[in-house]
């Protein structure tokens, strides 16, 4: 992977915007690790109910 040098706020969005891009073209996908019963056991601490 080329390094990149992104100097300002807007060649950052830029480059995010290509990122997203080539992702939704390629139509990825996320394999969830874990089920959402699992996630709240694991998340309770961070994230208290309210």
């Amino acid at each position: 992977m080329a390094e990149l040098e992104i100097g300002t706020i807007e060649d950052m969005g830029e480059e995010v915007q290509v990122w997203v891009a080539g992702r939704n073209s390629r139509k990825t996908t996320i394999r969830w690790q874990f089920t959402t019963k699992d996630a709240r056991i694991k998340l309770q601490h961070p994230y208290p109910k309210i």
